[in-house]
C-alpha cells in the first residue's frame, strides 16, 4: 500500500508532532551519541574477551 518512504515521512510527521520541533536536535544528538557508544562497545569487546582468555590461562 505504502512505499518505504511514504512510511519513513509519516513516521518522521507523528516524531515531530510528539516531540515539537524544538526538542528533535536534542533527540538526535542523543541518538546519535547512544548508536557511537554501542559501536565502541562492540569494538572493545573482542579486546576484552581475550584479555579474560589470557588471565584465565595463567
Amino acid at each position: 500500500m505504502f512505499g518505504k518512504t511514504d512510511e519513513l515521512i509519516i513516521v518522521l510527521l507523528i516524531v515531530l508532532l510528539l516531540f515539537g520541533a524544538k526538542k528533535l536536535p536534542e533527540l538526535a544528538r542523543s541518538v546519535g551519541q547512544s548508536a557511537k557508544e554501542i559501536r565502541k562497545g562492540f569494538a572493545d569487546e573482542p579486546e576484552a574477551a581475550t584479555k579474560s582468555k589470557s588471565t584465565k590461562k595463567a
